[in-house]
This record gives C-alpha cells, sequence and structure tokens, in this order.
C-alpha cells in the first residue's frame, strides 16, 4: 500500500493523533519521542520503501524496520493496526494484559523485529541482519530509527565502526536528531555537535534532512539507495513532543502525562475528534 506524497503528512497527523490517544487512555507511553519520527515511519511504511507485508510479515526477502529508540516503538503500532498485521481494536488494548501492544515492543508483534527497549541495541542488531543478508545472497534493507541520545553509547559507535568496514550499503540509520534525551538538551548534558560530521568520520554516507519535510525523508531514501559502497545515516533535525505546542523542544514531556486540560489543549492543536 502507497500512499503518495501528498498525502504522507496527513498520514503523520493522524499517526500523531492515534499516539496521542493511545497515551491518553493508557495513561502509559512516550508521546514527544513518538511524534518527532511520525513522518519517517509514514514516509517508509506508507511510501513505498518497506518491503514487507502482514500476509507474511516474517517472509526472508523482506525489508526490516528496527526502532532503536523503544520508548518510540509505540509509534509503529497504529501504522501496523492500520496495514492488517493486527486486528482492528488492538490499540485500545495498548499495555493491557490482553492486548497484542506492550509498552515497548518486541518479536511476539507481527511487523516488529527486535526488542529494543535497552536503548543502542537496535543498529547492532540491524548490522548483523545487513551482514547474514548479504551471506545468504538476499537483498532486503534494514533501516533503523536511532535518538541522537543514542550517541552517547558506545555500542552505536562500535555498530557505525563494523558497517562501515563491511561496506554494508543496504542498511539505512535515521538519527531522529530532536535535540532532547530524558534529562535535558543534548548540547546541556554532552554536546553532540557537529553530529553528521561524526557518521561521515566513521566511513558512512551522511544526509542531513528535515525530519517534518516528507519530501526530504523521501530524496534522502533515494540518494541511500543509489549508494552501492558504504551504509547511509540520515540525519534528521526533528521537534521532540512535534505537533503540541507546550511539549515541543521540552525535555521535561519525556515521558509526562498531561492533566485534563492540557489534554484538552493538545487535542484541539492535533485536531483530534472525541466522540
Amino acid at each position: 500500500m502507497r500512499v503518495e506524497r501528498s498525502s504522507l503528512m496527513e498520514k503523520a497527523a493522524w499517526l500523531r493523533r492515534e499516539c496521542f490517544e493511545m497515551v491518553v487512555r493508557s495513561r502509559k507511553g512516550h508521546f514527544p519521542s513518538s511524534s518527532s519520527c511520525a513522518d519517517i515511519l509514514v514516509t517508509l511504511m506508507y511510501g513505498g520503501w518497506m518491503r514487507c507485508t502482514a500476509a507474511n510479515p516474517r517472509a526472508p526477502e523482506r525489508d526490516r524496520l528496527f526502532i532503536s529508540k523503544g520508548h518510540a516503538g509505540m509509534a509503529l503500532y497504529p501504522i501496523l493496526e492500520d496495514m492488517g498485521f493486527v486486528a482492528k481494536g488492538e490499540l485500545l488494548k495498548f499495555t493491557k494484559a490482553d492486548g497484542v501492544f506492550k509498552f515497548y515492543p518486541d518479536q511476539s508483534i507481527p511487523g516488529i523485529e527486535a526488542i529494543t527497549g535497552s536503548l543502542a541495541h537496535g543498529i547492532g542488531i540491524a548490522t548483523g541482519h545487513c551482514l547474514a543478508g548479504r551471506q545468504d545472497g538476499r537483498d532486503f534493507r534494514c533501516y533503523v530509527i536511532v535518538s541522537d541520545g543514542e550517541c552517547y553509547e558506545g555500542s552505536t559507535w562500535e555498530a557505525a565502526l563494523f558497517a562501515s568496514h563491511q561496506r554494508l550499503n543496504r542498511l539505512v540509520v535515521f538519527v531522529d536528531r530532536n535535540g532532547c534525551c530524558i534529562l535535558d538538551h543534548t548540547e546541556k548534558c554532552v554536546a553532540l555537535d557537529p553530529l553528521a560530521e561524526k557518521w561521515r568520520a566513521f566511513g558512512w554516507n551522511v544526509i542531513e534532512i528535515d525530519a517534518h519535510d516528507v519530501g526530504q525523508i523521501d530524496e534522502a531514501l533515494q540518494a541511500a539507495e543509489a549508494c552501492t559502497d558504504k551504509p547511509t545515516a540520515i540525519v534528521a533535525l526533528s521537534i521532540k513532543g512535534k505537533g503540541v505546542s507546550f511539549m515541543e523542544n521540552r525535555p521535561e514531556w519525556h515521558n509526562k502525562m498531561p492533566n485534563e486540560e492540557q489534554v484538552a489543549i493538545a487535542r484541539r492543536e492535533l485536531d483530534v475528534t472525541t466522540a
């Protein structure tokens, strides 16, 4: 199922609304971290890039998507329900004992490739998949979404070094560069900039984009596909809490629940229609 570029922004707005309502219903989840990567997810899943179907979610030739920032894994749940990977109504049971969708995603959920609750493991797992795919003669791609906070982790750079050495050109990593981690703004904790230059120094093809411009995301994916001799890192400048004014670029909202008045404000800004 492919959605034209002109409709992807509407799909991203829908995804933010669904994620917000999941959090409000369950009083659990990470909306701000999910909202910053929403445009990336809809472009991958509806823009014709991911070769993976609900009919056979474990097909050996499928493309793989790893949301390494596992606290934002919930952002994939509305898409999986919409595409038929799980039964309709599962979103209403998010984090409930009788539901499929857990607080953090794992492989028991169709369409989920790995447990990624612990940060900075997704890129290493994806690197292993890419290397195995090459050895098996398969041409699938691995897409990874990492947080900029994961760039504090040594395992991120170990995997990056290995992937570059192996010239894993079918590996594409989106760095969700929203500038916030759980404690504060990243540049106040331990500065990461110039982040793109760090990835280049590790031997990667590096592209810098606006994470909320689906056209730029699509063009970056085309450039990654054209690169044949190295993995690609797409440093995507994003806004944590995108779509809700009082959450945007505010680290304290990483895992904070809105009160009733704030829920009403957010619903107006996200254009949520309630029964």
